[in-house]
């Protein structure tokens, strides 16, 4: 888990209000944000739902977090979940005109942060979105999956986090929200290996529906024509070929046709 060693913040110099809280409440409002994300981790929770809980459990994580938007998908960009649908259209922006702080994370593996108004030369399309949204800060931070043995770390999308206050987010905030990634992608790598697994179970599934049925077609085509197991085969083969049909919709048709009405 990465430590709380931060790199300097987007815009320089930070100017926090006199009422942000000290250090250890802020970490503890991190660490109690990280404690509902892990207790809410199942080995068998659909990707989509692992997001929504993420967005929805980073805005407790840091001080001024208004809410929160996932991106995944680097190469196609898209916001899968959202404690609030109508900051989307601040993403949304960014993806289109290839360019703001969530796609700058993203290629520098760095968490960014931007205040409307400042980047507008550099990020118009974004300054712009934000200015409409009444969005003053935000910050995108990169996810990763860890380095194994076997690959890289892999990054899988960000955390974007919206606030209506212009001084929300400094260098320690950003130092939480990497450690809130680094849970995060757990979550996420959870999701993907069950969703793996269901995908393997239900190919399993329809091969050993397909099989009972291709062998219930060939014990038709060997009762009819007193052929062998393999001619019958080569039949349903044959068949499929020429009509250009999947061979167990063959296989199903051929059953269907001699069954009772």
């Amino acid at each position: 888990m990465d430590d709380l060693t931060i790199p300097p913040s987007q815009d320089g110099a930070h100017t926090a209000g006199a009422d942000r809280q000290d250090a250890v409440e802020r970490l503890d409002d991190a660490t109690s944000a990280l404690m509902m994300l892990r207790d809410g981790f199942s080995g068998e929770e659909p990707l989509d739902e692992v997001l929504h809980r993420l967005s929805a459990t980073a805005t407790r994580a840091i001080q001024d977090a208004d809410a929160v938007t996932v991106t995944v998908n680097p190469q196609q960009p898209r916001t899968a979940a959202a404690s609030d649908a109508s900051l989307i259209d601040i993403d949304e922006k960014q993806y289109s005109a290839n360019r703001g702080p969530c796609l700058e994370a993203a290629r520098t593996l760095q968490a960014v942060r931007a205040v409307a108004g400042d980047d507008s030369n550099d990020w118009p399309e974004f300054d712009a979105a934000a200015e409409q949204h009444g969005v003053r800060a935000y910050l995108s931070v990169p996810i990763l999956l860890p380095a194994s043995d076997r690959s890289d770390a892999k990054h899988v999308g960000s955390l974007n986090i919206y606030s209506y206050n212009a001084s929300a987010f400094d260098p320690f905030d950003e130092g939480l929200m990497r450690l809130f990634t680094t849970a995060a992608s757990a979550a996420i790598d959870n999701a993907h290996r069950w969703q793996r697994s269901r995908d393997h179970i239900a190919h399993l599934e329809t091969a050993l529906v397909s099989r009972a049925v291709i062998d219930q077609a060939k014990g038709v085509l060997m009762a009819v024509h007193s052929c062998t197991a393999d001619e019958a085969f080569a039949m349903l083969v044959q068949d499929s070929q020429k009509r250009n049909v999947k061979l167990r919709e063959v296989a199903q048709g051929l059953i269907d046709s001699v069954a009772p009405r």
